[in-house]
């Protein structure tokens, strides 16, 4: 028994001393692993420097700006869209304004009204006349003016909107007589020259730094800011209702920043927001922000307009279009070919009154209505070569007198330089509704002559 006892013992110590051991162990594993997370590791990180200089990124926004370049470094972006719409979408799709004119057959072919002249019975009526008689076809309404001022009467939420409503002709009588006679109507938005808007809302306008005071030009003329959107939804809240009351095209006059902009911008104080990632130091590398700006509206204007079914035409400084990326054309925003994209009509203003001696090698351009018309077309189409939209070109003619005298020659000779050159559409200006007659508005290219 003593002997069974004493194996137990010895067995039990065994275990026991075991046990301590085990402890032992564990415990100074613990303390060698304690002690090796306490050692501070050390590592020599490489020196980081920016991929791009600040010059380059500058540079590269502005290439955006332009569609010189994508957003995405290496991603390759085709030349045919994915999805595209329809050229012809189901009328049901559209608001309908109750007012149904068809687009002329043989193109549009105008004239510019001033409220005054619609109001006038006896002139509206004589005009409605001599369209009929005449290839003459389609006529260009102010729907906002110069000054700000929206003509018809309509309802709006929108307070300065309704501030500005003179309601000084009834439009949709207006539409009335042309729905009657098919004469395509064109309601003429002057866009960013607002002087009502500039004063009732100097925020949403430029001030002028040495002043206080809300900025104008020499001639006494505001502009509201294209960089705000709010200034935006204010146009195209009147855009609409035009769309709504049956004009078929709304046409954009003024959609650029101020003449000569770039010059003297940096004595204004004025909100450039989100474009500001456009904006350069570098001389020869400003404006694209306002390029930009403009180019946005324009998408913006589409978006809002398509479900009514209205065309969206653009009026363009005639220079711009062969200017192309020119300092002078950055500095109100206007890029020819990359507008051309946004738009269904582009209305370049070519008045041969309206160029200095020299261009195109023409001392004084007025003096040859057909020749200079006939160079700058060919020059524009040049620049429209590359465009992917399906846009029309429908260029702004002289029908008045600046220095030499404008007649039926002169008118004529600009209507066969673009005929020619298988235009065979544009818009007539006379800003006292005083147009030429005796004139062929739709010449037969082949016999077209010009009269010396």
């Amino acid at each position: 028994m003593s002997n069974l006892k004493n194996k137990k013992v010895n067995s039990y110590t065994k275990v026991f001393v075991l046990l301590l051991l085990s402890v032992f162990v564990l415990a100074s594993c613990q303390q060698s692993n304690t002690a090796e997370q306490q050692e501070p590791q050390y590592y020599t990180l490489p020196e980081v420097t920016p991929k791009y200089d600040s010059e380059t990124v500058t540079d590269f926004n502005s290439r955006v700006a332009t569609n010189d370049t994508n957003r995405y470094e290496g991603l390759v972006i085709p030349d045919e869209p994915l999805l595209s719409q329809p050229e012809q979408l189901p009328s049901a799709l559209f608001y309908d304004s109750g007012i149904s004119i068809p687009y002329p057959e043989d193109g549009v072919k105008g004239v510019y009204l001033t409220a005054e002249n619609v109001a006038n019975e006896e002139y509206f009526n004589y005009i409605i006349d001599y369209i009929n008689e005449t290839e003459l076809n389609a006529v260009v309404i102010d729907f906002k003016d110069d000054w700000g001022n929206v003509i018809p009467p309509i309802e709006t939420d929108n307070e300065y909107v309704q501030q500005n409503v003179i309601g000084s002709v009834d439009y949709a009588e207006v539409l009335g007589v042309l729905e009657e006679n098919e004469i395509y109507p064109i309601a003429r938005i002057t866009t960013f020259k607002d002087n009502l808007l500039a004063e009732a809302r100097p925020d949403l306008s430029f001030k002028d730094s040495a002043t206080g005071e809300t900025w104008s030009d020499g001639n006494g003329s505001k502009f509201i800011n294209p960089f705000s959107q709010e200034a935006w939804d204010y146009v195209l809240t009147i855009a609409e209702e035009a769309a709504k009351m049956g004009f078929k095209d709304i046409q954009f006059d003024y959609i650029r920043f101020p003449e000569g902009f770039e010059t003297f911008h940096t004595q204004l104080e004025y909100e450039v927001g989100e474009y500001s990632v456009f904006e350069s130091d570098n001389p020869e590398e400003q404006g694209y922000e306002r390029v930009a700006a403009i180019n946005d509206f324009l998408t913006y204007a589409d978006n809002r307009l398509t479900p009514y079914g209205v065309n969206i035409s653009a009026d363009i400084f005639g220079y711009t279009a062969i200017a192309g990326d020119a300092p002078d054309v950055r500095g109100i925003g206007q890029n020819f070919t990359q507008m051309a994209e946004r738009v269904d009509v582009v209305s370049s203003m070519i008045y041969p009154s309206h160029w200095t001696s020299g261009f195109f090698g023409f001392d004084v351009p007025d003096y040859y209505p057909y020749e200079f018309t006939n160079t700058y077309i060919q020059e524009e189409l040049y620049m429209l070569g590359p465009v992917q939209n399906n846009v029309v070109s429908r260029p702004w003619l002289q029908d008045f007198t600046m220095f030499m005298e404008y007649g039926p020659t002169e008118v004529q000779g600009q209507i066969n330089a673009l005929a020619e050159n298988g235009i065979h559409e544009y818009l007539l200006w006379n800003a006292a509704g005083e147009y030429t007659t005796g004139v062929d508005y739709a010449p037969d290219v082949e016999t077209a002559q010009v009269t010396e």
